[in-house]
């Protein structure tokens, strides 16, 4: 087999899923891959839940049943769907580890000056195509990178402790959304020039999800010092996190560079961070999350002894600030008071 594969559909790659990942799959890069084994974990039930916080979750529900339209449990179709992949020569003796790369442009490619550092960090990369910034996040660019991370974990051998998303510039944006979303696949994120404040344009998963991230998930900051806007974002992202009680965070800043993706030393140094998880300290991540939800209880009440005294409009509008703050964490409590105020 050749080291590269351009040809429209690299359907020998599609041979190795059946008889599981293989220490002799095919390595080195491919173009134009086909993969055709489905998630649950990219289904637009699971997407809805983890992604999405609860009020608009019931929002979109609420509006397909009105139109009569149907929702593909699978919002794409993997037979059209094209991918790009690098695979180190030489597999680390735990396994590869994986990471799904979102990008802002819409063609699949593996950035050229990045294979060295994939190769010696024995770092397999996979990224989608037609998933950029103008294409529909929930609908396409996430569950493209789910269905990529589950693809190539079931062809080759994925340590699952080194399974990450990233991205660039908007790309980095949507691989936090899933590192939130999804910390019982991704246990690290590398933010390259892009991101979002948690609890403000992100909205917290359910409580398992959190709580998981909080404990399992590293969040890598990789900017460039010229690149001030982004810098603050990063800023105001980070606060966000500590926010949420998550603090296995690292900032790696890239000298005299503007909003450019990563360099290969550059990248080394982050991929190398993802690997050095910090497990925080019990009792302090304990506090915070007792602070969390004394706050998330007291604006819920507010919202109760509002519909109480017949404020409907005004408690409509506090409960839609808890959904944006809270997300999934705040359910079902606000599922409820929702329902008593006549739906979202």
């Amino acid at each position: 087999m050749g080291r590269h594969c351009r040809r429209l559909a690299c359907a020998w790659l599609l041979s190795w899923a059946a008889a599981g990942p293989a220490a002799d799959a095919p390595t080195g890069l491919h173009d134009n891959v086909v993969f055709d084994a489905y998630s649950p974990l990219s289904g637009s039930s699971e997407l809805a839940r983890r992604l999405v916080s609860p009020l608009n979750a019931r929002r979109l529900q609420q509006q397909a049943a009105a139109t009569g339209a149907t929702i593909q449990e699978q919002p794409v179709d993997l037979a059209r769907e094209r991918f790009a992949l690098y695979v180190p020569g030489r597999m680390p003796d735990h396994g590869y580890a994986l990471l799904v790369f979102v990008p802002p442009w819409n063609e699949a490619r593996v950035p050229p000056a990045w294979i060295d550092v994939l190769e010696r960090q024995g770092v397999i990369l996979v990224t989608p195509a037609n998933a950029g910034n103008d294409a529909n996040v929930l609908d396409r660019r996430e569950p493209l990178a789910l269905l990529a991370a589950s693809n190539v974990m079931a062809l080759y051998r994925v340590d699952p402790r080194r399974v990450y998303v990233g991205g660039f510039s908007g790309g980095s944006r949507v691989a936090l959304r899933l590192a939130l979303g999804y910390p019982d696949l991704f246990h690290g994120a590398l933010l390259d020039a892009g991101s979002d404040a948690i609890g403000v344009q992100i909205p917290l998963p359910p409580r398992e999800l959190l709580e998981q991230f909080q404990t399992t998930t590293r969040v890598v900051y990789l900017t460039g010092q010229q690149d001030t806007y982004h810098q603050d974002t990063d800023r105001q992202s980070r606060q966000s996190l500590k926010d949420a009680c998550v603090t296995d965070i690292d900032v790696e800043s890239m000298a005299w560079t503007g909003h450019d993706l990563a360099s290969p030393a550059s990248l080394q140094r982050a991929l190398a961070s993802l690997d050095e998880h910090h497990a925080g300290e019990p009792a302090t991540l304990a506090a915070c999350r007792q602070h969390l939800d004394g706050e998330l209880s007291a604006q819920l009440d507010q919202v109760q002894a509002l519909i109480q005294r017949g404020s409907d409009d005004e408690a409509r509008q506090r409960l839609q600030q808890i959904d944006t703050r809270f997300g999934g964490l705040a359910a079902p409590r606000s599922l409820t008071l929702a329902t008593r105020l006549g739906g979202p």
